[in-house]
């Protein structure tokens, strides 16, 4: 191949462009799945399907994404509230994505939960709600999801799983008072899932990668950050001096839905500014 060859790339104006795709995100009402929905319908993304436990926190965050001034003639956000800690519930949420779409291209596997308190009275209750929620079901969202990013994905165009970890479990998280060690450990198995479905999808054409942020502000961090000396103190802690903001998480979502991610699967990707390579979290 000759160098003119060469750097002739295959429509690179439009390796980041979602047009026409189709999005699942959960947990996808506030935060950071709020967030990566807004990246995914200015990416292009023709539907954006957005669930979560709550139907008022689901139909506030459609009516705010439906309101974007840049998003793709006709390009929509539906709202599909379901509680993804019941089995049930995940055969409802597939089965009604269904009735308006044939396929799903990309799903945010974003839903999760925390909870802080010291080792010697750690209620088991809270431990378990964590696990199951972080990790259990995560994967069963995927695997009732399967038919549907099956449906339409090939080697040349995969289908895109993104599963929500958290540098906790890289590093050390939060010991103490406000010990977070089902959070931790939840995350850590979130990352573990990626690479296995990686493996086990990969196959399907379906690429499963894991993000791993650091402290965004955001209802679920805020009561932890201000336990750990507030705003101003964590972004001195962060090697870039601040903390993640919105565009940082969607365009990590957008770049691991596109075609410039096409050949990566299994990957972890912290999105920290670098707090992670200092130590405990």
């Amino acid at each position: 191949m000759s160098a003119e060859e060469q750097v002739k790339l295959k429509d690179f104006g439009n390796i980041f462009s979602l047009e026409g795709k189709v999005a699942v995100v959960t947990g996808g009402s506030r935060g950071l799945g709020l967030h990566a929905a807004s990246g995914l319908l200015q990416a292009g993304c023709s539907k954006v399907y957005i669930t979560s436990r709550k139907a008022q926190a689901c139909d506030e965050a459609v009516a705010a994404l439906n309101a974007l001034p840049n998003k793709r003639p006709g390009a929509e956000a539906i709202s599909v509230p379901a509680d993804s800690a019941k089995m049930e519930e995940l055969d409802r949420l597939a089965a009604e994505i269904s009735k308006t779409t044939d396929h799903v291209d990309i799903l945010f596997a974003n839903a999760g939960a925390t909870w802080g308190e010291k080792f010697d009275t750690h209620p088991e209750s809270a431990f378990s709600k964590v696990m199951d929620l972080n990790v259990k079901s995560v994967f069963y969202t995927i695997q009732k999801l399967a038919p549907l990013l099956t449906a339409k994905a090939t080697a040349e165009d995969p289908s895109r799983v993104i599963i929500t970890a958290s540098v906790a479990g890289i590093g050390i998280g939060t010991i103490g008072q406000n010990a977070t060690p089902s959070y931790s450990v939840s995350k850590a198995a979130a990352i573990h899932l990626a690479k296995n479905l990686a493996v086990e999808l990969g196959p399907r054409h379906i690429l499963t990668n894991a993000i791993a942020p650091g402290f965004y502000p955001s209802k679920m961090a805020s009561g932890l950050i201000e336990l750990k000396g507030g705003f101003k103190e964590l972004e001195q802690y962060s090697p870039n001096l601040r903390l993640g903001r919105p565009e940082d998480v969607a365009g990590l979502v957008v770049f691991l839905s596109s075609r410039a991610s096409g050949h990566i699967n299994g990957a972890v990707i912290t999105t920290d500014g670098g707090a992670v390579h200092k130590g405990r979290l």
